[in-house]
């Protein structure tokens, strides 16, 4: 008789269905294409989950929670509510954005440079830090209304107001020189630090740049950007034709 094959560890579960729901999002996923990423058959994988719902859910959970996967018990089995109080849950825990949240809830009391350049650096430590978690759930809330008002309305639409209200507000105050419009100045900023800290990792013509000189650089240009030109930084002109 042959032996049983040996049950697989949830988390090693969770890691193949993570990267599968990143790839293709939730609609185009299949369980098949987990199964198939694991070497497992269709049926085989029903053993550890009921559903494709309860394969994403474990799958958030290993990236947001991995010491807590192994105790779950199989098949894990959890309804669609679960993945939504498991993001809220994760997002509450975060912390790190003290300079953003001095910038729009108070009044300026440190040089705008500083201000500025800490808010920079701490959105891109957040994306950085958090590449793998936020890829998984932008891939998959395009395909679930819930997630989608959470992570595109609730979180990112209303990260991007503030900042583009606290760009108004500076630029009111004659801090920071205008730009033609402060919300889309703000998506600039979040764009550029978003694809540095984040999406370079899945282009392979930037497999060159390092993690260091990534940082370093998009500081010094969005500061150099937004603030007032000086000596150090001049004022763009417009090249010659």
């Amino acid at each position: 008789m042959r032996g049983r094959t040996a049950a697989r560890p949830l988390a090693e579960i969770a890691a193949a269905a993570g990267h599968v729901f990143t790839a293709k999002g939730f609609r185009s996923a299949g369980i098949s294409d987990v199964s198939a990423a694991l070497g497992l058959s269709h049926g085989a994988l029903y053993t550890y989950v009921d559903s494709k719902q309860a394969l994403l859910y474990l799958a958030l959970r290993h990236a947001l929670q991995p010491e807590t996967v192994d105790d779950l018990l199989r098949p894990v089995s959890e309804p669609p509510q679960e993945i939504m109080a498991l993001v809220e849950s994760w997002a509450t825990s975060q912390r790190g954005f003290q300079a953003f949240i001095e910038a729009i809830t108070r009044p300026s009391t440190r040089p705008v440079a500083q201000e500025l350049g800490d808010i920079i650096d701490e959105l891109y430590d957040f994306i950085e830090r958090n590449r793998h978690i936020l890829a998984l759930i932008a891939a998959c809330a395009t395909d679930l209304p819930e997630l989608a008002q959470w992570y595109f309305v609730q979180r990112r639409r209303a990260m991007l107001e503030h900042l583009g209200g606290y760009l108004h507000q500076r630029i009111g105050e004659g801090q920071l020189p205008p730009v033609p419009d402060a919300p889309t100045a703000a998506r600039f900023i979040v764009e550029t630090i978003a694809w540095f800290a984040m999406h370079r990792h899945g282009d392979p013509d930037s497999a060159m740049l390092d993690d260091r000189t990534s940082r370093q650089t998009v500081h010094h240009l969005l500061t150099a950007a937004f603030l007032p030109a000086t000596k150090t930084t001049p004022e763009y002109r417009k090249p010659r034709l």
